[in-house]
């Protein structure tokens, strides 16, 4: 077992905020003493199951604390769900049928498990204990704050000052997801930066019920691949941990220098003393960004591929994007020979994303049809099959018919 000093290290690395680290430290200190794991909480809100590397980032943070010996939990709001979480909303959510929320679980429950040891991961539904409230334990609920409080929420702030309506069932979503604290006694939970609220409100409701308070840990947003935007599959700046080898290596490649120590914090596992030593070579110059991306791309893909896997993938990256090789594994997209539209094709199958700008990529050089260089799309010859080149990283092939 590693000592309570160096758990936290291991613990602590990329979290944004804790509630608090002095509690923690006793935490483990009690629970080594009394030879017992800490309940660690993770609550999955199942309406948007299509996982990429930014959802992974508390994920990580779970197979850590899991690692370390501590016994994870994932609460999948089955029945709170079916309100939906009104964090950062301007008006309520549509409800989802018990279908509905039923088969995102399942989605899931299944992406979660390429992060978390499947054999060490206790997943429970909140409708376990949440359904069985009668209407007298409700209200006793409601009873533990006021609505003012509630009303400190930015988001229901914001609408109660725009004289937007806020529903009375919107308030007991904090409060079920804290309830979910006091069912299985959560010693730590995890969540974003954007759920502060609703973790807090744990550590109060925990103490209404004579239970020691959690300790909250909030991990950042990760801003994807154009360093700008939070990570987003809407935006296209993400790594999907569905995504093959090769294609999550390549991305991996376009994380912007400034990030890279971030990403090293937050989607992989390696020690945060090794952290340190990268950020400090990267600050001091001493090696080229360009290498320790490749060692970063690696560690990505291997967390989800395999080592093996890692190393085929940064063979394809270097025989394709140092040495201008055709990927093996590119692409197919359709087409109309009668109809040809180049940029049309590019863009209804989201390789870019507007017409005018691969337009004005090709005018600037940035575009090869066959291996060679197109300045006017329009003057692209018609045929069978066309291997298209957007800049140095994205290859397709387009058929058409």
């Amino acid at each position: 077992m590693k000592t309570i000093d160096e758990q936290i290290k291991i613990i602590m690395k990329g979290v944004e905020d804790i509630i608090d680290e002095k509690e923690l430290k006793e935490k483990l200190e009690k629970a080594q003493k009394e030879k017992r794991q800490l309940i660690v909480k993770l609550g999955l809100d199942p309406s948007a199951p299509d996982i990429h590397l930014g959802h992974t980032v508390v994920l990580r943070k779970m197979k850590q604390l899991q690692d370390l010996g501590h016994k994870v939990i994932i609460i999948i709001g089955d029945f709170t769900g079916k309100i939906g979480d009104p964090t950062g909303k301007s008006k309520a959510r549509k409800a989802l049928t018990t279908e509905q929320v039923l088969e995102n679980a399942k989605t899931y429950e299944e992406q979660i498990f390429k992060v978390l040891d499947k054999e060490k991961t206790e997943v429970r539904f909140n409708s376990e204990w949440l359904a069985k409230l009668n209407f007298e334990e409700v209200i006793k609920l409601a009873a533990t704050i006021t609505v003012a409080r509630m009303l400190e929420r930015e988001d229901f702030k914001n609408r109660y000052e725009n004289q937007m309506p806020i529903s009375v069932h919107e308030f007991f979503y904090p409060l079920m997801q804290a309830y979910d604290s006091v069912a299985i006694k959560a010693d730590i939970e995890l969540g974003g930066t954007d759920q502060r609220f609703n973790l807090l409100m744990g550590r109060s409701l925990q103490r209404e019920f004579n239970q020691e308070s959690q300790i909250v840990m909030m991990m950042p947003l990760i801003e994807g691949l154009d360093g700008k935007d939070k990570m987003s599959k809407s935006l296209g700046n993400y790594i999907g941990i569905d995504e093959k080898a090769e294609v999550m290596y390549a991305k991996a490649m376009r994380i912007p220098d400034e990030l890279i120590v971030k990403y090293y914090n937050l989607v992989t596992d390696v020690h945060p003393d090794e952290v340190n030593r990268i950020k400090l070579e990267l600050e001091e110059g001493k090696t080229n960004p360009r290498d320790i991306k490749m060692n970063l791309a690696r560690e990505i893909v291997a967390l989800y591929h395999g080592e093996e896997e890692a190393k085929k993938a940064e063979v394809e990256f270097k025989n394709v994007f140092q040495q201008g090789q055709i990927p093996t594994d590119i692409k197919t997209l359709q087409g109309s020979k009668d109809d040809f539209d180049l940029p049309e094709i590019l863009v209804s199958n989201g390789v870019v994303k507007s017409k005018s700008e691969v337009r004005r990529l090709a005018t600037q050089g940035g575009v090869k049809i066959n291996g060679e260089k197109v300045t006017n799309l329009a003057e692209v010859k018609v045929e069978n099959e066309l291997i298209v080149q957007i800049g140095k990283k994205i290859f397709v092939k387009v058929e058409l018919v």
